[in-house]
């Protein structure tokens, strides 16, 4: 999804292994989306989305009616 240019926003984990995290920024740079640095491991986040596997990696395509991408970049402190 990243490639393709569909992905609004990457999330990546604390322990993403550096050889991905590094291939994911690349692509995300490329398509000009934003990636967002999760404090916490892949088990929290996992935890986060509702589900009870490990997620190291999450790209949002349709944020729908939640602000996340918004709330994101403000945190940031980009426009």
């Amino acid at each position: 999804m990243i490639r393709q240019g569909k992905a609004k926003l990457v999330i990546l984990t604390n322990n993403c292994p550096a050889l991905r995290k590094s291939e994911i920024e690349c692509y995300a740079m490329l398509a000009k989306t934003g990636v967002h640095h999760y404090s916490g491991n892949n088990i929290e986040l996992g935890t986060a989305c509702g589900k009870y596997y490990r997620v190291c990696t999450l790209a949002i395509i349709d944020p729908g009616d939640s602000d996340i991408i918004r709330s994101m970049s403000e945190q940031t402190g980009e426009k």
